[in-house]
């Protein structure tokens, strides 16, 4: 009997251009260009200074592109930091069913790979979409999801980027599946990374699991060997992890046939997924019934057990780092509540001592609602009261925040999204030329000249 990682692997080698539904392709496109954006909005940060410098320390062959920084190096460093790029902000997608994934996070397992092997802008698009169609599927399979029980989703993360890069590699079906069994078995990663007080790690768990799968692809494509039942062999993920419900039928169900790209969500703010509902619910009640901040008196946020537990522990009323901040539910709320907007500069260090917010964010309460977690996952529910020092009320309830299928994002907003994280890198000619190489990425023959246009140009 085939194992798992080997019908994977077979689904990566016969995914062709034209089996792949018009509208998965559009969200393929879609979730690329918010992904250079959010990459972009990050060039300079200080903790992606941190990391570029360690990259250039690294040195390598110049084989693959770094995004908005224009340096050459190896495949796994560019691969390394470009998602640690994309990811920095968690400003990038959202898929959560019984887990949570960012699967863009696996986009520069296709990238990179793909710049070096000067691979078509079809078979680009053919890689994202194997990276969100398994990744997803790996959402899915776990009853209650591993992050329940005390896993990162890099866990799962480390099982699909070596399909992704040995797509694009060219490796055979059994080199995949040695790739799987090599990244599978060595990145296991513990929810720790996004509990508490946070570090630069929250953010590049998943990247690293992204670069191990680059790593393992090619130390496949020598003959190197890895675990072929790395999921349900012995002592495989299904037996470590046994205290969920494994669905393995879900991992490769439908591959090729049913597409659940169409599927994942967008991000409106750049916070932690469980922040969106609340900060939707509170914008909307501000704007409705026109309340100046400064008259709040308090505010209640009603959510999951899971969300009042790791979003407002006491680390979030006195949030010293973005990683913190951009975590915390009640900073988001006071953002929210006190600019309109929850934008990437209100994590910058010098916005985390805003007066305002942090006169607010002691104004905040936030509870665990029974109802709600039993609504959860699928549905993400939080009610929002706000009472104002007149003594009025104001209640709004959000099952879905904006970015999500039940409130999408447009073209028009999710390039205006791009425009906004991109601008400080590049000029309004350079943007509007990412936008249209993006939409039309089917028309390049080598994505080289791609890559090319997300460097920086000011």
């Amino acid at each position: 009997m085939e194992s798992i990682s080997h019908k994977m692997a077979q689904f990566a080698l016969q995914l062709q251009y034209e089996n792949i539904p018009p509208e998965a392709v559009k969200e393929a496109k879609r979730f690329l260009l918010d992904s250079v954006g959010c990459a972009l909005a990050a060039v300079s940060n200080e903790d992606m200074d941190n990391a570029f410098q360690y990259i250039q320390a690294l040195g390598g062959h110049e084989q693959a592109t770094v995004i908005g920084y224009g340096y050459k190096t190896n495949i796994p460093n560019a691969a390394l930091m470009n998602a640690l790029l994309i990811r920095a902000l968690d400003y990038n997608d959202i898929y959560w069913k019984q887990d949570p994934s960012h699967p863009s996070d696996i986009i520069p397992a296709a990238l990179s790979p793909g710049e070096h092997q000067k691979c078509s802008g079809k078979e680009l698009i053919v890689g994202i979409v194997s990276a969100y169609e398994l990744e997803m599927r790996m959402c899915l399979a776990a009853h209650p999801g591993v992050r329940e029980v005390g896993w990162h989703h890099a866990s799962l993360t480390q099982f699909v980027s070596p399909v992704v890069a040995g797509k694009m590699l060219g490796l055979s079906q059994e080199q995949i599946t040695a790739a799987v069994g090599i990244s599978g078995s060595s990145h296991s990663t513990f929810g720790g990374v996004v509990a508490g007080a946070l570090t630069n790690m929250k953010n590049t768990a998943d990247p690293m699991a992204t670069e191990a799968g680059v790593r393992a692809a090619m130390l496949a494509q020598t003959g190197y060997t890895g675990p072929v039942h790395v999921f349900e062999g012995k002592e495989g993920l299904f037996e470590v992890i046994n205290n969920v419900k494994w669905d393995e039928k879900i991992l490769t169900d439908q591959l090729g046939e049913k597409f659940l790209i169409t599927d994942c969500e967008y991000k409106a703010f750049p916070t932690e997924a469980l922040t969106h509902q609340p900060i939707t619910a509170v914008l909307n009640i501000m704007k409705d019934h026109h309340i100046n901040p400064q008259h709040v008196k308090e505010v209640l946020i009603e959510t999951t057990t899971r969300g009042a537990d790791i979003l407002s522990d006491p680390s979030k009323y006195n949030p010293h780092t973005k990683e913190t901040a951009d975590h915390s539910l009640p900073y988001c709320i006071a953002v929210a509540l006190a600019k309109g907007n929850v934008l990437p500069s209100d994590f910058e260090t010098e916005a985390l001592h805003d007066p305002l917010v942090r006169e607010l964010i002691q104004k905040i309460k936030v509870v665990a609602n029974p109802d709600i977690d039993a609504l959860f996952p699928k549905v993400k529910r939080a009610l929002c009261t706000i009472t104002t020092k007149d003594g009025n009320q104001h209640t709004r309830q959000e099952d879905f925040a904006r970015g999500s299928k039940g409130y999408p994002m447009t073209d028009e907003e999710l390039i205006s999204k791009f425009k906004a994280n991109a601008s400080s890198q590049m000029t309004e000619a350079r943007m509007e030329e990412v936008v249209d190489a993006t939409f039309n990425l089917e028309q390049f023959t080598d994505i080289t000249e791609y890559v090319t246009l997300l460097i920086s140009n000011r």
